[in-house]
């Protein structure tokens, strides 16, 4: 076993437990304990755990990967009032990104009366949804898929999204801190994306509040770098005005869908 998949399982272990001890650790791998000492150091550097006396705890404020099943039944009313607000930003004959994720993935069913639209997505369950859509003329991102999300990264689908230019960007978000920005667990993902905001003349976050003040492994855009984010109301009051003055434009989405 390397120490990479060593740190795999010991997270894994702090992550269905809440913590973990350097003993336990210890008898599990059959390595000193210096040796899961400097494994938790390198995890807390990582921001997943906090290190603690004789062990770690769980860091609840990080963004970790979870399949997109799962994320898509978490604030489940809150997403689609979201999804419908992003919606009304799109303009016929608009050439958009929609990126993967949970929120994102709501958007399609609302996109139905838009006329002349040209879309690009990585995220293979918005294709689907989209497929049917003869409004739409619809893109695919080619490349690896990635099964967490249902989304497909890589060199080549980065080459293809640097082949265009786009109106708008709507970017899916796993953790939004104010000094972190936009972050995601995979770097793949985050290389994707950093390459859809790269050619969108506007870039549109998308998420919902629970994902403020989480942060992940590897950064996507800085949080002055957007230029809206679409939200629900609980985002809290200092982050709402932070982005404001940073002249980030913030739509809370109404949660009453008609």
């Amino acid at each position: 076993m390397t120490s990479a998949e060593r740190r795999q399982k010991i997270m894994a272990h702090i992550r269905t437990h809440g913590s973990g001890r350097v003993d336990e650790f210890v008898d599990q791998f059959n390595v000193s304990a210096v040796t899961i000492r400097h494994d938790l150091n390198l995890l807390e550097k990582e921001g997943c755990v906090f290190r603690c006396y004789g062990g770690a705890s769980l860091n609840p404020n990080f963004a970790f990967d979870q399949p997109l099943y799962r994320k898509d039944q978490i604030n489940r009313n809150a997403k689609q009032s979201i999804a419908l607000a992003a919606a009304k930003l799109v303009k016929d004959g608009e050439a958009i990104i929609l990126d993967s994720g949970s929120t994102i993935g709501l958007m399609p069913q609302y996109l139905s009366d838009k006329q002349q639209l040209v879309v690009m997505t990585n995220a293979l369950n918005t294709a689907y949804q989209l497929s049917g859509n003869e409004n739409i003329d619809l893109h695919v991102v080619g490349g690896t898929l990635r099964r967490a999300s249902c989304s497909l990264i890589g060199h080549h689908g980065e080459q293809q999204v640097r082949s265009y230019l786009f109106d708008k960007l709507f970017l899916g978000v796993d953790g939004f801190d104010l000094k972190a920005g936009i972050t995601t667990p995979d770097n793949h993902e985050a290389q994707i994306n950093r390459a859809m905001c790269e050619v969108a003349h506007q870039v549109i976050a998308v998420t919902d509040s629970s994902k403020f003040g989480r942060k992940s492994f590897c950064m996507i855009r800085a949080a002055n770098q957007i230029d809206v984010l679409v939200t629900d109301s609980n985002i809290p009051h200092s982050t709402h005005q932070a982005l404001l003055d940073m002249g980030v434009e913030v739509i809370l989405a109404d949660q009453t869908i008609n």
